[in-house]
């Protein structure tokens, strides 16, 4: 598909995260290059139709340089419904998280240990090395470039973060560092999701019905093959998971160089895993990151083709609280979802 070609829906465009204050919120985002944008309000009632919670909010939409997807929406509610995931296990069906590209993945490591010196709540892991493409292809080491990146998790109580750096390989339009922030960073360029589906049905929601391209599907990781999907995942030995990837229909499934941040990662666990369930703790109306956002064009067919599918409950188009026509939904996966009118 030609790089210039408008299609109706495009990379998720916003994670959206609680808070209790925006202040401390905003410096901290700040550090990862992204900007105060627009500010909005919805009343009590109004928030009610769009997001089924019985609070009034305020939002701040948080922009990455001239980037149109990967934002940040920090939500302050009245009435939080409560704490959100907090830093507890990835391995549970509900969760969410957003990852970041960096340029300097050693620094950002800086940064968490002198937090934790300073008694902050947070928890990490090494950023470990990982192959992404190319896994069977040995490298001769000091003799060839060795091709992968450094993958580290992050938790804090309102934040879910994972960063990587890249080695011996670039992707134009997968995650534009801004060099000038503190931590050289760039917007989200994945965001991702936790399900349980031998069947992998509910997985055709996101390219039958939303228009997501589907890529990178069913790619397994064990416990043995991946020391970062071990730790990232609390996986056990034995356990193993698969990923599928949903991307902006402008990227490709053959061409990785034509692949686009915003990107959706869905990990798909075997049944057989026990997992615990914190869909009510990841959506609107709790603190920490609660919701994912896409804008499209054409918002009314979307309406349409949304309530004919299998998803579990929708809203009415209302305004959002910036002024645009939005819809929310829960996807048949169980996952909150809304989507904006594009300009």
């Amino acid at each position: 598909m030609n790089q210039g070609q408008q299609t109706a829906i495009e990379g998720i465009y916003e994670v959206c995260i609680g808070v209790k204050e925006p202040i401390s919120a905003i410096q901290y985002w700040e550090l990862f290059g992204y900007r105060v944008g627009q500010v909005g309000e919805l009343s009590q009632a109004a928030a009610y139709q769009l997001y089924g919670i019985n609070s009034s909010l305020r939002s701040i939409r948080l922009y990455h340089q001239y980037i149109d997807h990967g934002l940040l929406r920090l939500m302050i509610w009245e009435n939080p419904t409560n704490q959100g995931l907090g830093m507890g296990s990835m391995k549970v069906k509900g969760n969410r998280w957003a990852t970041t590209l960096t340029d300097d993945v050693l620094n950002i490591l800086n940064h968490v240990e002198e937090a934790k010196a300073a008694g902050w709540e947070i928890k990490n892991t090494f950023p470990r090395w990982e192959v992404i493409y190319n896994k069977e292809k040995k490298s001769r080491p000091f003799i060839e470039p060795v091709i992968g990146v450094r993958e580290m998790l992050l938790l804090q109580p309102l934040m879910r973060q994972v960063f990587f750096q890249r080695f011996g390989y670039t992707l134009p339009h997968y995650g534009n560092i801004n060099v000038n922030s503190p931590l050289k960073t760039s917007q989200f360029t994945h965001m991702g999701m936790i399900i349980q589906d031998d069947s992998k049905e509910t997985l055709k929601f996101y390219d039958e019905v939303l228009g997501l391209l589907r890529v990178r599907d069913d790619v397994e990781t064990s416990y043995e093959s991946s020391i970062a999907g071990r730790e990232i995942f609390d996986l056990q030995k034995g356990e193993k998971f698969y990923l599928t990837a949903f991307d902006d229909p402008r990227s490709s499934q053959t061409n990785i160089f034509a692949a686009r941040s915003g990107r959706l990662y869905i990990i798909r666990f075997p049944d057989v895993i026990k997992l615990n369930s914190r869909f009510e703790a990841a959506q609107p109306g709790c603190l920490g990151v609660c919701l994912y956002t896409y804008r499209v064009r054409g918002l009314d067919m979307y309406c349409d083709r949304i309530k004919a599918s299998p998803v579990q409950k929708y809203t009415n188009l209302v305004p959002n609280e910036f002024g645009e026509m939005s819809f929310s939904f829960v996807a048949p996966d169980g996952y909150f979802w809304t989507l904006l009118e594009a300009p």
